[in-house]
C-alpha cells in the first residue's frame, strides 16, 4: 500500500510539472499570437454591447463572443454586457444555448447590441446516446437528459441526487441518513431473479465508475438511456438502462477561469420514534425500575457540522486546454462516530494538432475516501441504534465504580454508549482511475477513436474492541480484532469507428467497435482476539492475540477475474428531416458462460421516429413547433452473476479421517449445464416528444414493455443422478409494463421574473409469468425470500409467485382483536380464527402487501426575480405498503425483555383494547402500513451578485437550502422512504440509520 501511494505521488508530482510547462509555453503562445493579431490592424477602442433575447429582451448570461477566425473570445457578464477587441470587417459568432448562432460583420461603430432568436425547436438540444451524441429532435428512444443548472441543490453526496424526481422512471431512493451511504436507483422495476446486472450503468466520460465516484460539484451532464433501443449498443450492461455522467470540460477560444464553490451544513433526525420516557417506562414496569433517567438516542446522538469546497480551474485555448477540479467533502453524521471523509481531484488535458484532425486527451481521477467503524468491515454499526431504541430508559449510563452499566444476563442487550466508546476502527479505500483517448478524423466525415482506462481501488478496514467492551464481559472475546481489505482493478479498452454523411435529404452516420473490458479482485481477511491490553494489540498488531496461537483465529482470501468482450455497430438514417431510423447490434461474450455452450450472445435494437411539424401539411399551423412520433425496439442480457456455472466445480467439505490424519474433503460445488445462456430482456417502446408555443410548453410521453426471458433461476435437481442438489439454468418469464411522462413548462417569463416547472409521472406493473423452463422445472411455481425480525425471532416476509408482481408480502392476516386483546385472524379458507384456535400453519399465510411503488410523481419549479432565486423540488411514491418491522418490535405488551415500548403501545388496538399481554411478537399484517408519501424535498434560495469595484472577480452566489425539508404521509414509522430494490422490498427495518433533514449555507464564485 505504501509503495502504491508513493508511485501514485511521485506520478501524479511528475505530471503535474509537465504540465505546468506545457501550459507556460501556449500562455506564451498565445500571448504572442495576440500581440501579433493587434499589430496587423490599426488599434481600435474594443467593442461593446448587450446580447439580449429577441423575444423579450432579457439580458443573456454567458453567451459565448468569437472574433470568427481567430483566439479572440470572451462571454457575457450577468446583465449581458460584453467588451471585446475586434477590428472593423471582423465577424463576430455569437451562440448560446438553446439560441439560434447568428454572425454578425463589425462595422464602425464600435457599440454593437446583439439579439437572439430563441431556437424555438425544444428539441434541438445535443444528448449522450452512448459512443456519440445526437441531437434531441433526432432521438428515437427514450432519452433523458438534465443539466447543471437543473440540478438539485445543497448537500448533496453523490450524483443520483442531483437529478432525484426529474426522470420519469428512474426512482432515486435515499433510504438512509448513513453519510456513507449511496443512492439507490432503479429504471423501469425489477428485471431479473438471479443475473449479474440488477442496477443501471453508470459510466462517467465514458467509463463504468458509481453513482459517488466523481463530486456533484463537477458534473455538467446526466443523460439517462431508458428504453432497450437505446441501450442495446451497451449489450448486457445496459440491460437496466445506462446513466451517462459527463463531468465539466474546458471550452471555448481562450480559457482562463477559476471557480470555487462551498458550503457548510448541518442535519438533524428527520423524524423520530416516540419511546416512552423514563417515567412513563416506570409506570408501565415498575419491577424494572434502575432509577436513573437516560434519554439513550441523546446519549449518542450529536449535532453534525459538514463542509464541502470545491475549487475547479480552466485554462488554455482551442487547441491545447485543460480543466483541474479539487474536491474535499467532511460529513458528519447524527450519531457519535459516525463520518466519512472524501477528498477527489481530476484533472484532464486537451490538446489538437496537425489542423484540427488529431485530438488527445489524458484525464487522472483520484478518489481517497475514509470514515470510521463502530462495526467489522463497515461504517456505524446500526445495532447500536438499535440498542438505544430498546435500552431501559432508567438505567444508568455507569455504575457507581465507572464502569458501564452491562446486564450481561439479557442476550443481544448492551449499553449503546459502550458500543461507541470501547470500539474503535475505520475504512480507507483510495481510487485510481487513467484514461487516456485518442480521436482521429483523416477527414471532415470520419472519426476514429481509441478510449484506454485503468481503474484501480485498493480498500483496507481495522476493527477493535476494547477488554472494557461487552463482548469480553460477557462473552471472553478479550479485545476482539478484525481486519481486511481487497483490491479491485479494472481495465477497459475501446475502439470506434464513426462516419458521418449529409446528402442533400439525407443524413446518415454509422459507427463500428470493439470493447474489452475485465475485473479483477484480490480480497482477505482476518479476526484474532485473546490481547492481554489494549495498548500494544488490536487490529493494528493483529497477531499477538492469544486465539492465534489456540487456533482459533479466523482467517480467509479470495481472488476472481472476469472480463467482457464485445463487437457493436449502430447505424442512424434521416430522410428530409422527418423520417428517422436507428438500428444497432451488439455480439458480447462473458467469462460467466465459459464452458457453455452460449458464451456469446447477440443483441439487436431498431427505433424509429416521425417529425409530423415537419410535413408540409402542418406547415400552416402554429401552435406546435416539434410533434415527434418514437417506435422502439431492443434486445439487451445479463449473465449469471457467479462465474463457471457451466461446468463442474469442486470446493472443501468437511474433515475425514485418512491414515491417522484428518483431512478437508474435496466435494461437488456446482452441477455443469453447458445449455446455461443469457438472460434476455426484449422491450418494445412506443412515444411522443413535443413542443409548443415557442418552447414554453414541451415534454414527452413514453409507453413500455419489457418482456424478460430466460430467467436465470437455482433449480432444485434428484441427487443420483446429479452430484449436487441445484443447478443453474435458464427457466421462466418476467414481464414490466408501464408509462413515463415529462412536462417542462415556463408559465411566466417577463424581464424581471421567470418562473419554469417540470413534472414528472410514471407508472409501472411488475408479473412474474413462469419459473419453469423446458428443461428444468420448479417443484413449487413460488419461491419465499426476505427476512423480517422481531423479539428476537426470523421469519421469512416475501413471497415471489407465478402470476405475482415482485415484492409481495406474505404474512399472517388480522381482521380484529377480541375483548382481550387477543388476535382474530382469517385463515386459508377465509373463515375467522380467534387467537388461541390458531395454528399459525404456513398454509394459513396470505398476501398482505406489496413494498413497490405503483406510481412515481416529481414536481419541480424554479423562480428567478431579478437576481434572487429560488427553487422548490417536490417528489412522491404512491400505491405500495411498508413492513414497520418498529412497530413490530417496540409495540407488543407483551415484554419479557422490558425493552422499552413506544408509546403506541398503550394505544387501542382497531380502536377496540390494547394488545393483550399474552399475545406473542410475531409478523402479521397489523404492521404493515400504506407507505404512500408527498416530500418537499429540496428547497434553496440563492442570490447572484455580479457587479464588483475589481475585475478579480466576475460573479458572486450565495445561497442556503434544506433537504428533506417536510414529508406528508400517514406512515407511523420514521420515513416511508425504504429500499424498493431487490426481492424483499418494503421493509423499515428497526436499525435503520434514521434519515435527516440538512441545512445549507453555500456560496459560489467565478473568477
Amino acid at each position: 500500500m505504501c509503495k502504491f501511494y508513493f508511485f501514485a505521488h511521485y506520478a501524479i508530482s511528475r505530471y503535474t510539472l509537465a504540465l505546468l510547462a506545457v501550459m507556460l509555453v501556449f500562455s506564451n503562445y498565445d500571448a504572442q499570437a495576440n500581440i501579433a493579431e493587434i499589430a496587423g490592424h490599426n488599434f481600435q477602442e474594443p467593442i461593446t454591447g448587450t446580447v439580449t433575447s429577441k423575444e423579450d429582451g432579457m439580458p443573456l448570461a454567458g453567451a459565448n463572443i468569437i472574433v470568427k477566425g481567430t483566439q479572440t473570445a470572451t462571454s457575457t457578464d450577468f446583465d449581458g454586457n460584453y467588451t471585446l477587441d475586434a477590428p472593423e470587417g471582423a465577424v463576430l459568432v455569437v451562440t448560446y444555448v438553446g439560441f439560434a448562432t447568428q454572425e454578425i460583420t463589425v462595422g464602425n461603430d464600435r457599440v454593437v447590441n446583439i439579439s437572439l432568436e430563441e431556437d424555438t425547436n425544444a428539441l434541438e438540444e445535443i444528448v449522450l446516446i452512448g459512443y456519440g451524441k445526437q441531437k434531441a429532435g433526432d432521438v428515437t428512444s427514450a432519452v433523458a437528459n438534465v443539466k447543471a443548472e437543473n440540478f438539485n441543490k445543497g448537500q448533496l453526496t453523490d450524483a443520483g441526487q442531483l437529478i432525484q424526481g426529474k426522470v420519469a422512471g428512474l426512482a432515486v431512493t435515499n433510504a438512509n441518513g448513513d453519510p456513507t451511504a449511496t443512492s439507490s436507483i432503479k429504471l423501469r422495476g425489477n428485471n431479473t431473479l438471479s443475473g449479474a446486472y440488477s442496477d443501471p450503468l453508470v459510466l462517467i466520460d465514458g467509463i463504468p465508475g458509481a453513482l459517488n465516484t466523481v463530486a456533484p460539484e463537477d458534473i455538467e451532464t446526466i443523460d439517462v438511456l431508458k428504453d432497450g433501443s437505446a441501450a442495446a449498443i451497451y449489450g448486457v450492461r445496459g440491460t437496466n438502462g445506462v446513466v451517462l455522467i459527463t463531468t465539466k470540460k474546458a471550452k471555448g477560444a481562450k480559457i482562463n477561469t477559476v471557480e470555487y464553490s462551498g458550503y457548510v451544513s448541518t442535519a438533524k433526525i428527520a423524524r423520530k420514534l416516540d419511546f416512552l420516557s423514563a417515567e412513563q417506562f416506570r409506570e408501565l414496569y415498575p419491577k424494572s425500575d434502575l432509577g436513573a433517567n437516560t434519554d439513550w438516542l441523546d446519549e449518542i446522538t450529536r449535532t453534525p457540522i459538514t463542509h464541502v469546497h470545491n475549487v475547479t480551474l480552466r485554462g488554455g485555448s482551442s487547441q491545447t486546454n485543460y480543466i483541474a477540479n479539487i474536491n474535499y467533502n467532511s460529513q458528519e453524521g447524527v450519531f457519535l462516530k459516525s463520518n466519512n471523509q472524501t477528498f477527489r481531484g481530476r484533472l484532464e488535458v486537451n490538446h489538437k494538432m496537425f489542423d484540427d484532425k488529431l485530438h488527445l486527451r489524458f484525464s487522472l481521477l483520484g478518489r481517497e475516501n475514509k470514515y470510521t467503524s463502530t462495526g467489522a468491515g463497515g461504517s456505524f454499526r446500526s445495532w447500536i441504534y438499535y440498542q438505544a431504541m430498546r435500552y431501559n430508559p432508567t438505567a444508568p449510563i455507569k455504575n457507581e465504580d465507572g464502569s458501564w452499566y452491562q446486564n450481561i444476563s439479557k442476550l443481544g442487550y448492551e449499553n449503546p454508549l459502550s458500543l461507541i466508546k470501547e470500539s474503535d476502527g475505520n475504512v480507507k479505500t483510495s481510487e485510481m482511475r487513467y484514461v487516456g483517448t485518442i480521436t482521429y478524423n483523416p477527414i471532415e466525415a470520419l472519426t476514429i477513436n481509441g478510449n484506454f482506462s485503468l481503474r484501480r481501488e485498493p480498500s483496507t478496514n481495522g476493527y477493535s474492541e476494547t477488554l472494557n467492551h461487552v463482548s469480553n464481559i460477557r462473552d471472553g472475546f478479550a479485545g476482539y480484532s478484525t481486519i481486511g481489505g481487497y483490491t479491485d482493478t479494472d481495465r477497459q479498452m475501446e475502439l470506434t469507428a464513426t462516419y458521418n454523411k449529409d446528402l442533400e435529404d439525407h443524413e446518415f452516420s454509422v459507427l463500428l467497435g470493439y470493447s474489452y473490458l475485465s475485473n479483477e479482485r484480490e480480497k482477505f481477511d482476518m479476526n484474532n482476539y485473546g490481547f492481554q491490553d489494549d495498548y500494544f494489540g488490536g487490529w493494528h498488531n493483529i497477531g499477538v492475540g492469544n486465539a492465534l496461537q489456540e487456533g482459533f483465529a479466523g482467517m480467509g482470501s479470495e481472488k476472481f477475474k472476469k472480463n467482457l468482450i464485445s463487437f457493436f455497430s449502430r447505424a442512424t438514417y434521416s430522410y428530409k428531416d422527418k423520417y428517422l431510423l436507428m438500428a444497432s447490434i451488439r455480439h458480447e461474450g462473458a467469462s460467466q458462460l465459459w464452458g457453455t455452450n452460449n458464451a456469446w450472445g447477440t443483441f439487436p435494437a431498431a427505433s424509429i421516429g416521425w417529425k409530423i411539424t415537419n410535413e408540409d401539411f402542418m406547415s400552416s399551423q402554429n401552435i406546435f413547433s416539434e410533434i415527434k412520433l418514437r417506435a422502439g425496439y431492443g434486445v439487451t442480457g445479463s449473465q449469471p452473476a457467479d462465474s463457471f456455472l457451466g461446468i463442474a466445480m469442486l470446493k472443501y467439505g468437511d474433515y475425514a479421517y485418512v491414515n491417522g490424519q484428518w483431512l478437508r474433503t474435496i466435494v461437488p460445488a456446482s452441477n455443469p449445464n453447458p445449455d446455461l445462456k443469457w438472460e434476455e430482456k426484449r422491450e418494445t417502446n412506443l412515444g411522443i416528444d413535443f413542443s409548443l408555443t415557442n418552447g414554453r410548453l414541451s415534454g414527452s410521453i413514453d409507453a413500455y414493455k419489457r418482456n424478460v426471458v430466460g430467467l436465470l433461476y437455482s433449480y432444485n435437481v434428484p441427487m443420483p443422478p446429479y452430484l449436487y442438489p441445484t443447478i443453474m439454468a435458464n427457466g421462466g418469464n418476467m414481464v414490466n409494463r408501464g408509462i413515463e411522462v415529462l412536462i417542462n413548462a415556463t408559465p411566466i417569463r417577463t424581464e424581471d421574473f421567470s418562473w419554469n416547472s417540470t413534472i414528472t409521472y410514471s407508472t409501472n406493473d411488475n408479473k412474474l409469468k413462469s419459473l419453469n423452463g423446458s428443461v428444468f422445472k420448479t417443484d413449487y411455481d413460488y419461491f419465499d425470500a426476505g427476512d423480517v425480525y422481531y423479539e428476537g425471532q426470523t421469519t421469512r416476509s416475501h413471497r415471489v409467485q407465478v402470476g405475482n408482481p415482485i415484492g409481495n408480502f406474505y404474512g399472517f392476516k388480522v381482521t380484529d382483536v377480541d375483548q382481550d386483546g387477543k388476535w382474530i385472524y382469517e385463515d386459508a379458507n377465509g373463515d375467522k380464527v380467534a387467537y388461541d384456535d390458531f395454528s399459525h400453519a404456513p398454509e394459513d399465510r396470505h398476501y398482505i402487501g406489496n413494498g413497490i411503488p405503483k406510481w412515481y410523481a416529481g414536481f419541480n419549479n424554479t423562480l428567478r426575480y431579478k437576481k434572487l432565486d429560488l427553487t422548490v423540488n417536490m417528489r412522491g411514491a404512491f400505491n405500495f405498503q411498508i413492513i414497520n418491522e418498529a412497530r413490530m418490535n417496540f409495540e407488543g405488551t407483551q415484554n419479557g425483555y422490558r425493552d422499552n415500548r413506544l408509546t403506541s403501545v398503550n394505544d387501542k388496538v382497531f380502536g377496540k383494547t390494547t394488545l393483550s399481554p399474552e399475545v406473542q411478537a410475531e409478523y402479521n399484517s397489523y404492521y404493515v402500513e400504506d407507505g404512500d408519501y408527498w416530500k418537499i424535498d429540496n428547497i434553496a434560495l440563492g442570490y447572484t451578485i455580479d457587479k464588483f469595484n475589481t475585475e478579480i472577480i466576475n460573479s458572486l452566489r450565495v445561497y442556503g437550502s434544506v433537504n428533506n425539508a417536510f414529508t406528508i404521509t400517514g406512515y407511523n414509522g420514521i420515513d416511508p422512504e425504504v429500499n424498493t430494490s431487490g426481492l424483499n422490498p418494503g421493509i423499515d427495518r428497526r436499525e435503520k440509520f434514521p434519515t435527516v433533514t440538512t441545512f445549507t449555507l453555500g456560496l459560489s464564485a467565478r473568477f
